[in-house]
This record gives structure tokens, C-alpha cells and sequence, in this order.
């Protein structure tokens, strides 16, 4: 076994109100792949963040490279070798590749008076070589794919003489191909005696990728076992205590005479939204598949009317005119978007003020705010739903993943929507809360409300819909009863070009 590189020792830390890390020990080899696997809220950033300097621990001792080691901050720790790529990547797209990677050490010439590009991009095309990485060091950072962007976050690390990487999430938003690109860039830096520490909601790339698994609950150190060695299952029930199935839905739970509640006919938007017509059935959970780029987001964008759009929608058998948001929620129609923080959430506001924001209306219907009133309304509405929370009064930005999204949903119950559109629903939450998602649109089907649910995972899809809509290239290339539906039927839809 090679030399340990970092351990860290009974690492402790509290905030208002949270014991985050509980006397969690963990350590990491020279060129070995670590995983760090827990449920949202289980303290696996808490845990780098300390690492890392973002702020310091309570008590508990790191050592690195044999040494006591207690960075001050990011850079520190970065100087010392330990650099973190985060799931949200921080780089300034109007520069280009080269001036991003050595932003703050930039070459220059004439007594240090002008900047030297040519000098800089030399440097870039001699670390993408080392690292197999085939990037133009010229290139501006915002015509990057998502995955290109990444590896040059990975490659500004490696320039720091890096022994330790962290990455976050790092496949949550990559294409098949981009994963595998990236895997083999982490391939390579662990031959060449880089440990990394990775984190992933993504169970099934664990067993791919690395080589052993750090299992963290409710801030304590549940035990680390050699991946290979290490079963999914096994995994799920040290992470949330339990064992959690997840098998595909064999048959639908809607009623063959049960009402459509919305009819959308010719939805035409731009080049991904081009003459979209489906129905949607009371308490039918609709799933929507297809590849990234197939346009189900700015579908589901124009019907809600955050996108101008031309077609013909009926809600309930009648005629209605989307043309914003407003109007959508207004014929009770609620989106949660993939991208909760920025388009379902004010982060820095309460659980409370979160929950009953889209209904102050409905709730105050003088210019008086009845406190009491929200504030019940709200309790009522949380405890249903399970979100974890010391208080109402809570902000919403120090909520997991799972709890955001369970805050939205409250949001649109409150405002007692009928038709609920989920948008990558579980995307960026662990196992367990995925697990009570599922549960949660379940019940909400059962209970007359109608779902439409994009997500990129075939077996979500298959878990969760009554019916599947795929699309290509803007296009509704077909439909598939869930009892006919397989994986390969919708790529095979998913796939179908022209």
C-alpha cells in the first residue's frame, strides 16, 4: 500500500444549532481514488471545507504529508498542494483557458510592465499535453463545454504541484463521454501519486472509479470499506440505515377514464420546442426522456411562459393564454426548475418566507400580512412534507439538497397547484431523500395531482412515470405506456434523428 498522504483525526465542528462533524477520521494514499458517500446533511463538504480552510474546525487534528497541518484558507491549502474542484466552477468565462489557469501568476516580460500571452499559452499547451487534455489554451472559458471547463479547473489545480484533489459532484452535469474523459484524466493523475477524495451522489460510478469508500451519517464516521469489496446495496443501508429499493413501476396507477387536466397542442419555441403536442391525464405522473440538448427543459419553459412560444393550450378542457409565469400559476400550474437556488428558491430568505412566498395573495387578502396565519400555514405544510429544519425561521441556503427541493414543493402545495412540473427532480440530492421524493410524488399522484417529471436517469424514469414522452432535437419522437417501456426502447426514441 503506498504512504498515507492526509489523515484526518476526530475532526469536530459545530454551528448554530448543528453538530455538523462528529469525531470524523478519514484518511487518503498517494494515487489512491477515495470516495466520501452520505446523504445530503451527512457532512461530507463540512468535512473539506475544513480540510480545505473555508472556515476552521472545532477540535480534531490533520496531518499531511506527516505534518500537523492547519490551513488559514483556500489558498493556503493550495500552496501546500490541496486543491478542490466544486460542483458550481468558479471561472471568469470572458478570459480565455490560459488566462484562467494562471490568473494571479500570469507571465510577463519587460521587467514584469506587459503581460506575455504567447509565454502563457505556451505554458497551457505544455500542462494540457501532460495531462492528455486536448484544449485550445486560446479559446474564450464561455464557448467551453461544461466538461472542458472542468478539466481546466483540474488542470489549474495540477500547475500548483498538486498531491491532493477533491472533486465535488464532478459528473453531475457531464455527458456519457465527458465522464468517461474525465476518468481517465483521474486515471492518469493517480498513476502519477495524486491522491483524490471524491464525492458523488452517483453510486454506481463509485464502483467504476474508485478505490475504497468513506461512508459519513448525521456528521459521524460510519466505517470505510474497499470499493470492490463493497456492494451498492451494502452502501445505501450504511449511508441512511436502511436498505431502500428502487425497481422500475410495472404498471400504471391511473385509471383509464381519468380526465386530461392539460392539453398542449403545437408548443413551438425556438429551435428545441418545435410543434410539441401531449396530454396530460389527473393523478398521471408523466415522465419526459431524452438526451441533454433533446429540449424537454425548454418545453416545459414555454408552456410555463418563462419562454415566449406560440401553440395552443387547454387546462381542464378550456382554452387558456400562458404568457408568463404568473399566468401558469394562476391556472395552477407550479415548476420546479433543475436549477432550484436559481429559479425556485430566495436562499437567503426563510423556510417560511420560502414556503408561503407564492401565495401571499391567496393568504393576505388585506394589506395587512397575518403572521400567525403564514406562519401556520407554513409549519403545516413543512411537517408534511419532513423537511428537515431547526426552525421556520431557518434560511433556506443552509438547507440540504433534498430539504430545498422539499421547500418548493411546499411552495407550490400551498398554492395548491394541480399540475406539478419537476424538472431533474432528484439532481444533486443522495439516496435517502431521493427515496423520499419519490415517495412524496407518489402520494401527491394519489391524491388527484398531475406530474410532469424530466429527469436524465432511465431508471427514474422508469421508477416513477405512468408514461413516458421522449424527445430528439426539439422533437416528440414518441410515446411509451410504462408497461411496454425499457431502456432500450427510449434510446431508441431518444435517438431518433430527422
Amino acid at each position: 500500500m503506498s504512504n498515507v498522504i492526509l489523515s484526518m483525526k476526530a475532526i469536530d465542528k459545530r454551528f448554530a444549532g448543528v453538530h455538523a462533524l462528529k469525531g470524523v477520521d478519514f484518511d487518503l494514499y498517494e494515487g489512491e481514488i477515495h470516495a466520501i458517500v452520505g446523504e445530503n446533511g451527512a457532512g461530507k463538504s463540512t468535512l473539506m471545507k475544513a480540510l480545505t480552510g473555508i472556515f476552521p474546525k472545532d477540535s480534531g487534528e490533520i496531518y499531511y504529508m506527516g505534518k500537523l497541518f492547519n490551513p488559514q484558507g483556500p489558498k493556503e491549502a493550495l500552496d501546500a498542494g490541496i486543491a478542490i474542484v466544486h460542483q458550481e466552477l468558479n471561472m471568469m468565462e470572458h478570459l480565455t483557458v490560459a488566462q484562467n489557469l494562471f490568473i494571479g501568476r500570469e507571465s510577463t516580460k519587460l521587467g514584469g510592465w506587459f503581460l506575455d500571452e504567447k509565454e502563457q499559452n505556451k505554458k497551457a499547451r505544455e500542462l494540457f499535453a501532460r495531462l492528455n487534455m486536448s484544449i485550445d489554451p486560446e479559446e474564450t472559458v464561455s464557448n467551453l463545454t461544461v466538461g472542458k471547463q472542468q478539466m481546466v479547473e483540474i488542470a489549474k489545480a495540477v500547475s500548483h504541484n498538486l498531491k491532493v484533489l477533491i472533486l465535488d459532484e464532478p459528473t453531475a452535469a457531464l455527458t456519457d463521454r465527458e465522464i468517461n474523459d474525465l476518468f481517465s484524466i483521474m486515471k492518469d493523475l493517480a498513476k502519477n501519486g495524486i491522491g483524490m477524495i471524491y464525492i458523488s451522489h452517483r453510486l454506481d460510478e463509485i464502483g467504476v472509479i474508485t478505490d475504497r469508500v468513506t461512508v459519513l451519517r448525521d456528521g459521524e464516521y460510519v466505517g470505510t470499506k474497499l470499493t470492490k469489496e463493497l456492494s451498492k446495496d451494502e452502501m445505501i443501508n450504511m449511508m441512511v440505515g436502511r436498505v431502500i429499493y428502487e425497481q422500475p413501476k410495472s404498471k400504471s396507477n391511473v385509471p383509464k377514464d381519468a380526465p386530461v387536466v392539460l392539453k398542449v397542442e403545437n408548443l413551438n419555441a425556438g429551435k428545441l420546442v418545435q410543434n410539441i403536442s401531449f396530454e396530460l391525464h389527473k393523478g398521471e405522473i408523466l415522465g419526459f426522456s431524452g438526451l441533454m440538448g433533446a429540449g424537454r427543459t425548454e418545453t416545459m419553459r414555454a408552456l410555463f411562459g418563462a419562454d415566449k412560444a406560440s401553440g395552443t393550450i387547454y387546462v381542464n378542457g378550456e382554452r387558456t393564454i400562458i404568457e408568463s409565469p404568473k399566468d401558469a400559476v394562476l391556472n395552477g400550474i407550479g415548476y420546479l426548475s433543475e436549477d432550484r437556488k436559481r429559479f425556485g428558491l430566495a436562499i437567503r430568505l426563510s423556510v417560511e418566507a420560502n414556503a408561503v412566498m407564492a401565495s401571499y395573495e391567496d393568504l393576505c387578502p388585506t394589506l395587512f400580512l397575518p403572521r400567525s396565519k403564514l406562519h401556520q400555514v407554513a409549519a403545516e405544510n413543512i411537517e408534511k412534507l419532513n423537511v428537515k429544519t431547526p426552525s421556520l425561521d431557518q434560511f433556506v441556503q443552509n438547507l440540504s439538497g433534498g430539504n430545498q427541493q422539499k421547500v418548493v414543493i411546499a411552495k407550490w402545495l400551498i398554492k395548491n397547484c394541480s399540475v406539478l412540473i419537476f424538472d431533474e427532480p432528484t439532481r444533486g440530492i443522495d439516496v435517502g431523500a431521493k427515496s423520499e421524493i419519490y415517495h412524496l410524488m407518489n402520494e401527491l399522484a394519489k391524491e388527484g395531482k398531475s406530474i410532469i417529471m424530466i429527469s436524465s436517469e432511465l431508471n427514474e424514469i422508469l421508477r416513477m412515470s405512468d408514461r413516458i414522452a421522449v424527445m430528439c432535437e426539439g422533437k416528440l419522437t414518441g410515446f411509451l405506456n410504462i408497461e411496454e417501456a425499457t431502456q432500450e426502447k427510449i434510446m431508441e426514441l431518444a435517438t431518433q434523428h430527422g
